[in-house]
């Protein structure tokens, strides 16, 4: 499909060259006169605009144009989204596109069970990171599978099958026990004390199949978007600072 720009081009040069009217030349081109006649216009505030927008964008590098536009909208600049995505276009702001990779699906044995409703399925992952000083932390993440609702973020050096209980066991007690609990093999999360202890509670487990991180997909997707919004821009001084910051962010 041919843009209104690319059909006034041709008609300017149908009258430069050919000499013909415009009239003639629209009819030939299949546009309005009017349409013709258009001429650009641009906004007195459009480089104070396109700065600001790029200013967004800098501070939010993980975020598109959409939500850019929301953010403007809420610290009152008056602004719609089409003129965002434009503005996002001209200056080459989007994002990377992500790698389309083909899925790969484990056994029908229930690991891919997935939540009809919340508190059906929750599923728990470890992350990694590094204090100022090169510190290790370590990080456990809870996740309802079906509200995608983050439950609790758990910092520390290190952490244990008993600590895993005991951060369960707090959420058990604000939440209810879900169903089913999601993971990988990890040896915290196949540990004979916490598959007892949730056997006590009819929680029942799921099991990933091992080196396949896709059966887990939603625990995946937030601990990529954890790491980008929060763990990549911070530089934490120690564990406690880390698991302030965290909260706050979750």
């Amino acid at each position: 499909m041919v843009s209104p720009r690319a059909r006034r081009s041709v008609v300017e040069r149908i009258v430069t060259e050919r000499g013909l009217s415009q009239r003639h030349a629209c009819e030939l081109v299949g546009i309005q006169r009017s349409s013709a006649r258009y001429r650009h216009r641009v906004r007195e505030d459009e480089a104070a605009t396109v700065a600001l927008i790029r200013k967004y964008a800098h501070e939010q590098s993980m975020y598109g144009y959409r939500i850019i536009a929301a953010m403007l909208k809420h610290d009152g600049y008056a602004i719609n989204r089409k003129r965002v995505y434009h503005i996002w276009r001209q200056e080459g702001l989007q994002l990377p596109r992500r790698k389309t990779v083909k899925r790969r699906y484990g056994d029908a044995s229930g690991t891919l069970r997935r939540a009809s409703h919340p508190n059906e399925v929750w599923t728990y992952d470890f992350l990694e990171a590094r204090t100022e000083r090169g510190g290790k932390l370590r990080m456990l993440t809870i996740l309802d599978e079906f509200t995608r609702e983050c439950l609790a973020i758990h910092v520390a050096r290190s952490i244990s099958s008993r600590q895993v209980i005991h951060v369960l066991e707090w959420l058990f007690l604000l939440r209810g026990a879900p169903d089913y609990l999601r993971s990988d093999n990890g040896p915290e999360f196949i540990a004979y004390a916490l598959q007892a202890w949730l056997r006590d509670r009819d929680c029942h487990t799921l099991y990933i199949t091992p080196g396949s991180p896709w059966e887990n997909p939603f625990i995946e997707s937030f601990n990529g978007t954890f790491r980008g919004e929060c763990l990549d821009r911070w530089v934490f001084t120690n564990g406690q600072e880390a698991q302030t910051v965290i909260e706050h962010w979750r």
